[in-house]
């Protein structure tokens, strides 16, 4: 039987949703794995994301609160507000509370990958902040520490991402990840690949 990862993310701009696609194809590549990408509910009306020129969603499946029993593990991501997620993967959040009762996100594996503006904006306090929420649910952190290599000390190009997980930097909204992103996300999706699938087997 498949192990199953849930890629759950927020994108406004399209930063957290290719560092997803990196993460799902990394994921995927572990045999035995099946990468499955998810975005959150929007809670923003049409015409307020207008006015801030967010460009129309992807056809990536929306998910409910429910879907998340299914998977074996996770990868959340989100941009940041202020140093922490997004309201919006917090709203998804907080509709988990039945999920939360019952506990059936317990032991879990997942982690965090993100988005800010700036070198300063919230690279590893989004992450820190987030991880708050994998606690009430039991969820087991697993952050990337230094397992990407030499390119977690890259220092002659901006590089987003930390030991807590990928990242990247959108700057004003026209910076994209850098291939040295994309790879550091497809790495954490295939490194939570292969600890999902080995938590899987023994339990």
């Amino acid at each position: 039987m498949a192990t199953k990862v849930y890629i759950v993310y927020y994108s406004m701009y399209g930063h957290v949703e290719k560092l997803a696609e990196e993460i799902q194809k990394g994921a995927a590549s572990v045999e035995g794995v099946e990468a499955k990408l998810w975005q959150v509910p929007e809670t923003l009306s049409e015409e307020i994301l207008g006015k801030m020129s967010a460009p129309p969603k992807s056809d990536v499946p929306v998910i409910t609160p429910n879907d998340l029993a299914e998977a074996d593990g996770f990868v959340f991501g989100f941009p940041t507000r202020f140093g922490m997620m997004s309201a919006q993967f917090k709203a998804f959040l907080d509709a988990t509370g039945g999920l939360w009762r019952t506990q059936q996100l317990a032991g879990k594996p997942a982690g965090i990958f993100y988005s800010t503006g700036s070198q300063g904006g919230g690279q590893e306090t989004t992450a820190l902040t987030a991880i708050t929420q994998l606690v009430h649910h039991g969820m087991i952190f697993v952050p990337i520490g230094y397992t990407f290599g030499a390119g977690m000390f890259e220092m002659e190009q901006v590089k987003g991402g930390s030991p807590y997980g990928a990242g990247t930097y959108a700057g004003d909204g026209s910076r994209m990840p850098s291939e040295l992103e994309l790879a550091q996300a497809f790495h954490q999706g295939k490194y939570i690949g292969g600890i999902t699938k080995k938590l899987k087997a023994a339990a």
